[in-house]
């Protein structure tokens, strides 16, 4: 049956959006607070505290709702890859790095996963990119050089390791993402987040004895971030990014690559007062650029 060229889009997608704007936006916000400046959470430390928690608690839902949570060996491996190519090193170094970065800029980075998405994806497929994806990679890089500019010129070793790190991370988490579509399982999604989740936060434990990261008293403002992970970031915006892929288009849902870094640049400058350089604004409309250059190009492939 064909359908109807003219669709309505549902206001329950679009509210599911909305939360996927906000929440992931403000996430970059609560990983400052929780383990920048008077937070004193470390960040191994809130990384496992965050997903093995969520892990639990999507899991017993899934019990609860009679769907199939037991492994097949294969599945468990995919899950147990990209579950640490995710958390573990992905939003792991972000955590790290968000130590001494600020929330604005760690967002602005990680708004650039869809660009090492592309560039994964035309390797494994052995395709040369489009002229499009190719111009919306070599803005997007432009733009990250741009963003880390300051940091690296401010001759700080945190601050390098900083920006090493959130280069890195995006292209981990973008590894991740590219690894489930290409190894997907037959699996409801409550099922799927939840053992990712598990075996990132398996993995953070992991990290954190292989490490030695010491447990330090975190404040207040700590753990009050550390709830707002979990139950806003790890279960709220998680559902509402299932649902909204189920009522809305793929390609309206992944605006939330563009909305994400915005709502986190306005967090950080209006809660913790980070300054808004001509460099950020620079980097940010050419990080931006290039991730729509991208989506762009995507678009007329298919």
């Amino acid at each position: 049956m064909t359908p109807s060229p003219v669709q309505k889009i549902p206001v329950a997608g679009l509210f599911h959006l909305g939360v996927l704007y906000l929440v992931w936006g403000s996430t970059y916000l609560a990983f400052r607070l929780a383990v920048g400046p008077g937070g004193d959470f470390q960040p191994l430390w809130l990384g496992a505290l965050r997903l093995l928690p969520a892990a639990l608690l999507l899991l017993g839902f899934a019990l609860l709702r009679g769907l199939r949570v037991r492994l097949t060996v294969s599945e468990a491996t995919r899950l147990l890859v990209s579950g640490v190519l995710l958390w573990a090193l992905g939003n792991g170094l972000v955590l790290v790095a968000s130590q001494h970065a600020y929330s604005g800029y760690a967002a602005l980075m990680v708004g650039a996963t869809p660009l090492w998405v592309a560039g994964l994806e035309a390797f494994l497929n052995r395709r040369l990119p489009s002229p499009l994806l190719i111009t919306g990679l070599l803005i997007g890089l432009l733009g990250v050089g741009v963003l880390s500019a300051p940091h690296l010129d401010s001759g700080s070793a945190s601050d390098l390791r900083a920006s090493v790190m959130l280069f890195f991370g995006p292209i981990f988490w973008g590894a991740g993402l590219v690894y489930m579509q290409r190894r997907a399982v037959a699996l409801d999604p409550l099922v799927v987040s939840g053992y990712q989740q598990l075996f990132g936060g398996i993995a953070f434990v992991l990290l954190i004895a292989l490490f030695g990261e010491a447990w330090t008293a975190p404040s207040t403002t700590g753990w009050w971030s550390w709830l707002y992970l979990l139950i806003f970031g790890s279960l709220i915006a998680y559902t509402s990014f299932v649902l909204a892929l189920r009522l809305l288009p793929a390609n309206l849902v992944a605006t939330y690559a563009y909305v994400n870094p915005v709502i986190a640049v306005f967090l950080g400058w209006l809660i913790l007062r980070e300054p808004l350089s001509l460099w950020t604004l620079a980097g940010a409309c050419l990080v931006l650029l290039g991730v729509a250059f991208v989506f762009r190009g995507r678009l007329i492939q298919k």
